[in-house]
């Protein structure tokens, strides 16, 4: 039997990217593209990493991702971002979406979760190691 953990009650890890769905960004449902979603989180990330490295990254794989709930046009939609892991040349980073409703700007709530890899790379595109 599989136990799912309890969703968060609040974010966790650093705000890493705050943006605002859009009505361009929609599926025929009328709700934001799930894909809209992940390539947020990517920018996240890359930020993240990038900014605790000081070097340029790429990505590398995208572990897990979990969709909770539906993000809608208006949303305030916030990517929080935290360390699981620092190798060599890559870093494998946990980034939670969390939004604000646009109708009422109440507590935030959790939509999506995944776990995304970044490698450093030099000049040429190259695995390089990461600056401590």
């Amino acid at each position: 039997m599989t136990t799912e953990k309890p969703q968060p009650t609040a974010p966790s890890g650093e705000l890493s990217l705050r943006v605002l769905a859009m009505p361009a960004d929609t599926n025929p449902a009328g709700f934001i593209f799930g894909g809209w979603a992940v390539g947020q989180m990517d920018i996240a990330g890359a930020l993240y990493a990038g900014g605790l490295t000081g070097q340029r990254v790429v990505t590398v794989a995208i572990d897990a991702m979990k969709f909770h709930k539906p993000v809608h046009v208006g949303d305030e939609v916030s990517c929080y971002t935290s360390v699981l892991r620092t190798g060599r040349t890559s870093m494998t980073l946990q980034i939670q979406m969390w939004v604000r409703r646009r109708s009422v700007l109440s507590e935030p709530i959790h939509v999506t979760e995944g776990v995304f890899t970044f490698v450093a790379v030099d000049a040429q595109g190259r695995p390089t190691e990461i600056n401590h």
